[in-house]
């Protein structure tokens, strides 16, 4: 009976890890919008003529971009953490970077050259890594001021480099704000950003495993110990 009702709640414990709730679904918009970003800014059915791809592919980037905050806080303040959310985020946002650099490759190479989305995605593939490891070394490594900075400067830098295939200049009611300076600068930002960030990722990781390999090696040695001075004792 105790076993039974054991499984069950191992069962129960299991489905709700992997149900789909509203944070979920918010996560799963976002990877859906994903084709959608690639198919705007790649397919001939918009005309380059009224800027209308342009506005269209920035408001789905910048509505996906969003959905990222939403759903890690919804997640939280509902208590919806689940493991399905924890696999998807972190994808979604990855599968998000990446595409939209690798699009804007093709779509706009004067403002994003393809050794500047080498170095933004390779960073996304090297946090990732070094979170896997981390998660399977028991311990996690926390995302810094730096990573939250490129984020924000990373929805500038891709909706000014889509903008910047039209216009060089924004309509009056943004301010008349020039688009060229601006994708430049913050795709320039971006770079360096990946980079820092990246670097101190790295060190956040190196000084955590090697402080963790530190007390493992401790432990062993003190077990190593112990069992010593229980085989020196001699028999009665």
């Amino acid at each position: 009976m105790n076993d039974n009702q054991l499984s069950c709640g191992q069962l129960r414990g299991a489905a709700q890890s992997l149900s789909v709730n509203l944070p979920n679904y918010i996560t799963l918009t976002r990877i859906f919008s994903i084709p959608v970003l690639i198919w705007i800014l790649s397919s001939n059915y918009f005309s380059d003529s009224n800027g209308n791809r342009e506005l269209l592919a920035s408001a789905v980037f910048i509505a996906a971009s969003i959905t990222d905050a939403i759903d890690g806080y919804l997640a939280r303040k509902w208590g919806q953490i689940t493991t399905m959310g924890m696999l998807l985020d972190p994808v979604a946002d990855k599968l998000l970077i990446a595409a939209a650099f690798i699009t804007l490759v093709q779509f706009n190479p004067r403002i994003v050259p393809a050794w500047m989305a080498v170095i933004i995605i390779g960073r996304e593939f090297l946090v990732s890594g070094l979170r896997s490891i981390a998660a399977s070394e028991g311990f996690t490594i926390e995302a810094s001021d730096l990573g939250k900075m490129k984020m924000v400067v990373q929805i500038v830098s891709v909706v000014a480099a889509i903008v910047d295939h039209h216009w060089t200049r924004l309509p009056w009611y943004f301010l008349w704000l020039p688009v060229r300076p601006i994708a430049l600068a913050s795709i320039w930002v971006m770079v360096v950003l990946s980079l820092v960030s990246a670097v101190d990722y790295f060190v956040a990781f190196w000084t955590k495993i090697n402080r963790h390999a530190e007390k493992r090696r401790k432990r062993r040695s003190f077990v190593l110990s112990r069992r010593r001075k229980r085989n020196d004792v001699p028999a009665v």
